[in-house]
């Protein structure tokens, strides 16, 4: 009896799309609230604008809007699942994926969140991944939306420059290891011994079941800055290595590096701790900001539009964010077609 039975499918990316707000902050904006300039902003982070979404706007929203035009871009198809992946959901309760499901007309679906900050969207790629390699879904669409404008106190000159709101979206489905759009192994992990690095204090059970009065700073996210930075190379760094060892990789063999983008010192550093050519890291977070968990669907989607990925090429994907959390997985780039751009498309990453 014949004993190669082919093994489990794997997940391969077959749609992409990324959407930010039309509006723009520009460094001078905040530099009249700040005490900062654009060259000091610039200098520190290699950011020169980022996207705010309007009062009354939401995370799912941009979610909506990223997931469609990746929809729209896989092609027709059933989906099994949508998942989103944020730090700053609709609502504490219920989860902000169902409801963006529905807007969608996925409505049936399985539809959940995951909470991993700025590496959400890594772990959510690895949770897509196992869905269908399980055999629980054909297709699974998977967006990184945040918010950031509503969680970042517009006083704070650490935070205040750094972040931008954005979504962007990914669609998988089942598919063969060896075919172009295949995503690879994985590396995650975490360490909550340092929860307190990265933080909004206030809105959860242990501030609501402690009682007493809320002060402004613990209704705002917080960021130890020099801290994260070092955590976050070291532990970026250490996940691409990893990964790389897993799959049997070299650091030559790729081809490019895409990090969460947090700021361009942090994607250069560990870029130089890696050997790898700062040609070869993908990044858009001068336009964008960081966008936190959709940092890496942005930046793809961005690299895409530009037409600077070919089919076939190698990709290592790395995140850290709050937890502390921190992922890396390898993707190779699939044959999308490049579509017009659509001209409801105002918050396009590709206009800088």
């Amino acid at each position: 009896m014949p004993t190669d039975a082919p093994g489990p499918p794997a997940a391969v990316l077959c749609g992409l799309a990324g959407w930010v707000p039309p509006r723009v902050v520009t460094n001078d904006e905040l530099a009249e609230r700040l005490d900062t300039d654009d060259a000091w902003i610039r200098t520190r982070t290699g950011i020169s604008r980022r996207h705010v979404i309007e009062q009354g706007q939401a995370t799912s929203d941009l979610a909506v809007e990223a997931g469609r035009r990746a929809l729209r871009r896989a092609g027709a198809g059933p989906v099994g699942a949508v998942i989103v992946t944020t730090t700053t959901p609709d609502r504490p309760c219920p989860a902000t994926a169902p409801a963006v499901a529905a807007r969608l007309g996925l409505a049936g679906a399985a539809a959940f969140d995951v909470g991993a900050v700025c590496t959400g969207f890594v772990y959510g790629l690895a949770t897509a991944t196992g869905l269908i390699t399980a055999g629980v879904a054909e297709r699974v669409l998977l967006i990184g939306a945040d918010t950031y404008s509503t969680i970042v106190d517009p006083l704070d000159r650490a935070n205040a420059i750094i972040f931008g709101d954005g979504a962007g979206a990914v669609v998988l489905r089942a598919g063969g290891a060896d075919e172009p759009g295949a995503v690879g192994a994985f590396d995650l992990g975490s360490d909550g011994a340092h929860e307190d690095l990265i933080t909004i204090t206030a809105g959860g059970s242990r501030q609501r079941s402690s009682g007493g009065e809320v002060q402004r700073h613990e209704r705002h996210f917080a960021m130890r800055g020099n801290e994260v930075y070092r955590h976050a190379v070291t532990r970026m760094a250490g996940s691409a290595r990893a990964v790389l060892s897993r799959a049997g990789w070299k650091t030559d063999d790729v081809d490019h590096f895409v990090p969460h983008q947090a700021n361009l010192r942090i994607l250069h550093s560990v870029a130089d701790d890696l050997a790898l050519p700062r040609e070869r890291c993908v990044t858009n977070v001068g336009s964008v900001g960081n966008t936190g968990a959709a940092s890496i669907p942005l930046a793809l989607a961005d690299a895409a539009a530009r037409q600077a990925v070919r089919a076939g090429d190698r990709l290592l994907l790395t995140a850290f964010g709050g937890g502390l959390t921190w992922g890396s997985c390898l993707l190779t780039w699939p044959a999308l077609a490049h579509l017009p751009a659509d001209p409801n498309d105002r918050g396009d990453t590709t206009t800088r």
